[in-house]
């Protein structure tokens, strides 16, 4: 990875922070895409660039807004003089029970979810071609199995499941497409430890992952799968057998 460009969205927190470390140690040069987090940005940002001056650039884009797509595409060549691995990271979860779900919810959620890594993609393949790049989705394993109450946000993954599909073939043979799925990795906030013991016992490992675990998919998905395009890597303890 050592001075590829690699533009991250939403990464000031959780999963697409340690996805930022992770392609950092092994020599990226990160583009930290986040919302209205700066502060948590600014934190990573600096203890990154301690490490190696001049490597971590931070760029604040609204990605419900759609003027923001190529703007940020745009930004982030510039950062390091072009662009090698684009990772859709950023996303909306929270639940719409179908008799209570609002129009701005499916706007919000198909906006994070599926439109802006769409028309990022779309932005950013030009530039990727030149490098051989790749794009990486953040999906979910409820993309192909429904979480209950949560339908939307489970057809937006799903639909970024296929758009990883179309793209592959749309944009190959010099663009690489490929997703990460995850299952149990981070919990959400308040759910009870009972529920959260019933999701462990459904894996086949008994444990919930770590994001570490997300980034390390995505670093060989972005370093090292030179073959391998339009997969779907489901990083989840098994739980997808026994959902």
């Amino acid at each position: 990875m050592k001075s590829r460009s690699v533009l991250v969205t939403g990464a000031a927190h959780r999963v697409g922070a340690s996805i930022v470390k992770l392609l950092h140690e092994q020599g990226a040069n990160i583009i930290l895409h986040y919302r209205s987090s700066k502060a948590a940005a600014q934190v990573i940002a600096d203890d990154l660039n301690r490490q190696r001056e001049n490597s971590v650039v931070l760029l604040a884009a609204d990605l419900s807004n759609p003027h923001s797509y190529s703007q940020l595409i745009e930004n982030s060549v510039n950062c390091f003089g072009g662009l090698d691995v684009l990772v859709n990271n950023a996303s909306s979860f929270y639940p719409t029970p179908v008799n209570e779900a609002t129009l701005d919810q499916w706007d919000d959620l198909m906006s994070s979810n599926l439109k802006a890594p769409f028309f990022l993609a779309q932005a950013a393949s030009s530039h990727l071609a030149k490098n051989q790049g790749c794009i990486i989705n953040i999906v979910d394993i409820h993309a192909d199995k429904p979480l209950k109450g949560h339908p939307i946000y489970c057809m937006a993954k799903a639909g970024l499941v296929m758009m990883t599909k179309a793209l592959a073939k749309e944009l190959g043979p010099m663009i690489r497409v490929n997703a990460v799925a995850p299952g149990a990795i981070l919990w959400p906030e308040g759910m009870e430890a009972e529920i959260k013991s019933e999701i462990m016992e459904r894996t086949a490992l008994k444990r919930k992952g770590d994001p570490h675990d997300i980034a390390k998919a995505v670093l060989y998905l972005a370093r090292d799968a030179d073959y391998m395009t339009g997969q779907i890597m489901a990083i989840d303890g098994g739980r997808s057998l026994n959902l």
